[in-house]
């Protein structure tokens, strides 16, 4: 963007497979601004909790181990990586397994005031775009342009299929399926800062749309406020 463009704070919220990371990424690049997964934050939280034997239903050992964490993003030769305590964990928290366990653990108090508090940090300055699922809602509700990218369950799930295809232990479309359907259950109906678009937001079914045409029609909302 011109360098004389007032820098913006930019939320893409949704459910999992609709294709946030991949515009999320494409989106910053293309305005030069931070890419932040928070999704992944959720993650490294999950997979220091089952390293240390913390149940995700643990409020006191959550906070315990909150406490001792420190989860920052760093770019190296292989991109935005994840550190926790200064050891890279990026592969070990893309399985399904993290993705459940993520899921569970976001609904904890104690995990959210943590990245509530993270967060908001690493949006200082602006020039951002925050990815996640409560980022116009609950993170960053005075966010400048809020974004809540959906796109049906079965178009999703295949989406989810094609990147983990290959991988060890991969599972099947059904189980990616069945994983996505209870993942929205969960993220939906929580009684902590649920799943949902913020009233403001711009809503973009994705089920028939490629990456392009989202993030040019992402880019459109976004050069209307930034002028």
């Amino acid at each position: 963007m011109n360098k004389n463009t007032k820098l913006l704070l930019i939320t893409i919220d949704g459910p999992a497979g609709a294709g946030k990371t991949t515009v999320s990424k494409i989106l910053a690049e293309r305005l030069g601004y931070k890419y932040i997964d928070t999704g992944a934050l959720y993650r490294g939280v999950a997979y220091e909790a089952k390293k240390s034997n913390i149940s995700s239903d643990d409020d006191a050992g959550l906070e315990k181990l909150c406490a001792t964490l420190c989860l920052e993003f760093i770019r190296n030769e292989n991109g935005l990586r994840l550190f926790s305590n200064q050891i890279d964990i990026s592969d070990e928290i893309r399985t399904p397994e993290m993705s459940m366990l993520a899921s569970a653990v976001s609904a904890r108090k104690a995990v959210r005031e943590y990245l509530l508090s993270r967060q908001k940090e690493l949006g200082k300055g602006k020039g951002a775009v925050f990815e996640g699922r409560d980022m116009g809602t609950v993170v960053f509700p005075l966010a400048d342009v809020k974004f809540y990218l959906d796109a049906s369950v079965k178009t999703r799930a295949k989406r989810r299929y094609k990147e983990l295809i290959g991988k060890k232990d991969s599972p099947t479309l059904e189980e990616i399926e069945d994983d996505i359907k209870h993942r929205d259950e969960n993220d939906k109906n929580r009684k902590l800062a649920p799943l949902k678009a913020a009233e403001d937001a711009i809503i973009i079914d994705s089920t028939e749309l490629g990456i392009d045409a989202v993030v040019n029609h992402m880019l459109s909302h976004i050069i209307n406020c930034s002028s």
